[in-house]
């Protein structure tokens, strides 16, 4: 009976001591480095533990990332009265974590897991609601006005988003002016 009552904890204990491993390691060694072994060796289970939660490093570090273990991330596009600043603003401090330590590595990660495995790509959407949090932030722009009442937000959301994430991909030297540039020509008033 001890044995059951005791399993329960353990296994919440390993799972916190393997994010805790991750995120550690992540933050030491970036996302090349990291490997199963590593982390399992670092948390102090088997190898066979980390896989009974997580299919792959790519969804293991998913859910460091969208528990907050590896970047303070705050998404919400906050609501100043301008559409167009407030997701200038919010792309800015995207591209601050993507040039932070590790952060183009993670996400170019993130990317390969997702192509990999569609419950990292879900886990991240469903986590971190980056494109939800970028549509209402429009949809607040079309009731008052600065954006058409036709704006397709949820696909001007998932282009910035997809442009940000090719720049990463490709290495681009330089985020911020065509980021700048992108959104100012998408949601900029269109002259008829």
């Amino acid at each position: 009976m001890n044995e059951h009552r005791a399993g329960p904890v353990r296994s919440a204990a390993a799972r916190e001591a393997i994010l805790a491993a991750t995120a550690k390691m992540f933050q030491a060694q970036g996302y090349e480095q990291l490997t199963i072994e590593g982390i399992a060796k670092e948390a102090g289970v088997g190898k066979q533990t980390i896989y009974r939660w997580w299919k792959s490093r790519g969804a293991l570090i998913a859910e460091c990332l969208t528990d907050g273990r590896l970047f303070p991330v705050d998404l919400v596009a906050k609501n100043s009265g301008d559409v167009i600043a407030d997701i200038e603003e919010w792309v800015s401090g995207v591209i601050g974590i993507l040039v932070s330590h590790n952060g183009e590595s993670l996400l170019r990660s993130l990317v390969a897991a997702a192509a990999e495995d569609a419950d990292v790509g879900d886990h991240l959407t469903l986590g971190m609601g980056v494109e939800d949090r970028l549509s209402e932030r429009m949809r607040i722009g079309i009731a008052d006005g600065q954006l058409p009442p036709d704006a397709p937000v949820t696909e001007l959301a998932q282009a910035i988003i997809g442009a940000l994430v090719i720049q990463v991909l490709t290495r681009a030297n330089e985020y911020e002016g065509p980021m700048r540039q992108l959104i100012r020509f998408i949601l900029a008033p269109r002259f008829a």
